[in-house]
């Protein structure tokens, strides 16, 4: 089915009509009239009346616990205390207590996250000694529930650590049989307190089933940056360039500006990515990462479960909170963001696919990028991110998916 976007505006610029062919751009020129309604002109050809809205790439959420969400439950007061360990501890003692299960609840947030305008998802799923596979299999089957809307990778992650309960390394190895597609770690040195033997645990892993990592990393300042050289050392020795990413590093932001340069220059040259989810406190930066060549990517995080009470499934809405924590202001920053959560991400979850070269750049609509779409509406770029609109329209792979914030 060929699919005709009339009288769109690629990034805010000028009205176009955009043709999507074979989930791909083939054809952008210049608007024609308009109707009022999609139409079918000719045979396996539709028109979709873009009605002067913002054409953007579709969201990229490479960060987001579907495991833990509690999205479409009762809303119920924050209770977990200071710290991971004590947070992951108040999450074992309350996630049975839902009535939905893991596998209905991680596929009414994931719905949710597509009619927002995400079409592409990168989701950590629990395991250990508590939950087995349990919520593995709940994200798993969220993914096969929306496996026509969006493209899902799962991350098996060993929230509580490698070294401090038995069994937790043979669940992780476990899950990793069951399909998914990167192996997780978390704070070598803060939670397992033996960064040595856990990153030879993760990457080992990795190496034996041909799979990427991605490490969540809270540790503060100079914590974080030895774990991260740490993740630098063996990405070198393993040649996994590409294939590494360091979730959160809070506590680089922290670095004085030479560490924080030397730092940023070793994980451009291993391509090693990094994923946030716009915290407060002293926000990534943005500009730095960008020049230094290292791919970058937004997300969710939990979504309303035992961790925080944050989160909404709108990508949009985590755009606006980058932009915000960042400090930016101007136009061309705000729209930096915007890349980051769509085209960054993208190239986070795929590190051959095209990637942000600095602050200036928008792609991802050009003929020949993939049909990954969402139409917003706004004045500007910008605009849409302050004022975040319902009137949506979502496409994954040349076909809408979603529209008026509700699934097709």
């Amino acid at each position: 089915m060929t699919l005709i976007l009339r009288n769109v505006r690629p990034w805010g610029a000028e009205a176009t009509d955009v043709t999507l062919d074979g989930g791909a751009i083939t054809a952008v020129g210049p608007a024609s009239t308009a109707g009022t309604s999609p139409t079918e002109v000719s045979a396996g050809v539709t028109v979709l009346e873009g009605r002067g809205r913002i054409l953007l790439p579709s969201f990229s959420d490479v960060h987001v616990h579907l495991d833990s969400t509690r999205l479409g439950q009762p809303f119920r007061p924050h209770s977990g205390g200071p710290g991971v360990w004590a947070m992951m501890l108040n999450d074992r003692q309350h996630w049975r207590e839902d009535d939905a299960s893991v596998a209905e609840r991680a596929t009414h947030t994931l719905g949710a996250m597509i009619e927002h305008g995400t079409t592409r998802v990168r989701s950590f799923a629990q395991v250990d000694v508590d939950t087995g596979l349990e919520r593995l299999e709940g994200v798993l089957a969220a993914r096969q529930e929306h496996q026509d809307r969006a493209d899902v990778a799962v991350i098996a992650f060993p929230q509580a650590g490698l070294l401090r309960e038995p069994g937790s390394v043979e669940v992780l190895e476990e899950a990793l049989k069951l399909g998914v597609d990167v192996v997780g770690g978390i704070d070598p040195c803060a939670l397992d307190r033996d960064p040595v033997r856990h990153l030879d645990i993760v990457f080992g892993l990795a190496e034996k089933y041909g799979l990427p990592v991605d490490i969540h990393l809270h540790e503060p300042a100079q914590l974080g940056l030895f774990s991260a050289q740490l993740i630098v050392e063996r990405t070198r020795a393993l040649g996994m360039q590409g294939l590494v990413t360091i979730s959160h590093g809070y506590g680089l932001a922290e670095l004085p500006a030479g560490q924080l340069q030397e730092l940023l220059e070793d994980l451009g040259a291993l391509d090693i990515s990094m994923a946030t989810v716009a915290p407060s406190g002293e926000p990534l930066p943005l500009a730095k990462l960008a020049a230094a060549g290292v791919r970058v990517g937004l997300g969710q995080d939990g979504q309303r479960d035992f961790w925080s009470p944050y989160g909404n499934a709108d990508m949009l809405d985590r755009t606006w909170q980058l932009a915000f924590t960042s400090r930016f202001r101007a136009d061309e920053l705000v729209e930096h963001a915007v890349a980051v959560a769509t085209i960054g991400g993208a190239s986070v979850l795929d590190p051959a696919a095209m990637r942000l070269t600095s602050i200036a750049d928008r792609p991802g609509l050009a003929v020949g990028d993939p049909a990954e779409l969402v139409l917003v509406s706004g004045d500007t770029v910008t605009a849409a991110v302050m004022d975040r609109l319902p009137d949506r329209t979502v496409i994954h792979r040349g076909t809408v998916v979603a529209d008026q914030l509700a699934l097709l």
